[in-house]
């Protein structure tokens, strides 16, 4: 089992000064370039790092000094804090609640002088008569409440810049803090589907059953295979594929590796391999996999899945999102009107306008209590 998430927190982190956001089912964000778009999507992206153990090392590698809210702020030390609300499937209303602070070491701490120490978890459970705190970590003590719901000191190698999310796994003891670990895990980040020569859409991979789409993509030619051979049943995908580009067919192969080939009606005796595509098919053949695998991992996120695509596949990508979006949950990040309009006009989803007010970014509408002003 996992968890939908139902809202997302940032404070402190590069342009999110303080953003509480209540999450859909379809979540689109428009905005003008420089508004702090790609800072929400990597917001989230850095709550799955919590649960993988590599927050610290991920905001290193941004340099905590860059990765902080520049803008002006009160008393108290820098920090980044990030938390995800997460409710029972089937249900709106909360049950678990992650949240986690960064900040610089101490003055003098040792070698690592800029190196992100997290300062506090807590991992809240909201489903019963009052909140009750599975895990709490202050500093380098940490507690948290077993299977039997007994309050205890737990023992750890920790070392400072590392999560307890990502290191506690002892599941039978702690089931909630796995249960939360396990979903943020199960999170797909499709921002890096590289359309170069050497890029791994345009590979063989290894044949065996692909039920979702690597996050590089590498396993894409699998997971045609897999709608094909296992699922049986490619209709939607050869649909989406005619409707992109009318005429084409998708052939995917398997042998000793997993490889597909391309048609279009142009060229009837000449078959393309993915290596021949153009950056534009590619793309929207990577995007196809990811939205339409034979299991959808619980929550997509998408960083702009427009580049290198004509315009007029725009209205195609709109319907493979509503439709992955009846399947599991998708945050969408766009510079396209056209792709946003086109979502819009289905019905499905909440397109939102992300805008920058004295260098803090912020949605439209969106209250600090994390409401829209159009909802009230």
């Amino acid at each position: 089992m996992v968890l939908p998430v139902r809202e997302f927190s940032a404070r402190g982190y590069r342009s999110l000064q303080r953003i509480h956001y209540p999450m859909s089912r379809l979540d689109v964000f428009v905005g003008a370039n420089g508004v702090g778009k790609s800072n929400l999507y990597r917001a989230l992206e850095l709550l799955r790092a919590a649960a993988a153990n590599s927050l610290g090392a991920d905001l290193a590698r941004e340099r905590l000094k860059l990765a902080l809210w520049a803008g002006p702020r009160g008393q108290g030390p820098a920090r980044i804090r990030l938390s995800a609300g997460f409710s029972e499937p089937g249900s709106s209303e909360l049950a678990y609640r992650y949240e986690v602070e960064v900040g610089y070491p101490p003055c003098g701490s040792g070698a690592f002088s800029s190196e992100p120490h997290v300062k506090t978890e807590l991992l809240t459970y909201l489903g019963g008569s009052r909140p009750v705190r599975l895990m709490e970590r202050d500093g380098a003590m940490v507690r948290a409440r077993d299977d039997n719901g007994r309050p205890v000191e737990v023992e750890i190698d920790l070392l400072a810049s590392e999560t307890v999310l990502g290191r506690l796994q002892d599941p039978s003891r702690f089931p909630g803090l796995d249960l939360v670990r396990r979903t943020l895990l199960a999170w797909r980040f499709y921002h890096s589907l590289r359309t170069d020569a050497d890029s791994p859409l345009r590979k063989p991979c290894v044949a065996v059953a692909a039920p979702t789409l690597a996050s590089d993509g590498a396993n894409l030619a699998a997971v045609f295979a897999t709608l094909a051979e296992i699922r049986q049943d490619t209709l939607e995908l050869d649909r989406s594929i005619d409707r992109a580009f009318p005429g084409a067919v998708l052939n995917p192969l398997i042998g000793d590796l997993a490889r597909f080939t391309m048609s279009f009606p142009e060229f009837p005796h000449r078959e393309f391999e993915a290596s021949e595509l153009s950056d534009g098919t590619l793309r929207f053949l990577g995007l196809a996999g990811a939205l339409m695998a034979y299991r959808l991992p619980p929550f997509i996120a998408l960083n702009e899945p427009e580049s290198s695509l004509h315009p007029d596949l725009m209205a195609p990508l709109a319907e493979m999102i509503v439709d992955a979006a009846r399947r599991t949950q998708v945050w969408l990040v766009t510079h396209s009107e056209r792709l946003a309009r086109a979502i819009e006009a289905s019905g499905e989803g909440a397109v939102r306008t992300v805008v920058k007010r004295e260098g803090a970014t912020t949605i439209e509408g969106l209250t600090l209590i994390g409401t829209f002003r159009d909802d009230d």
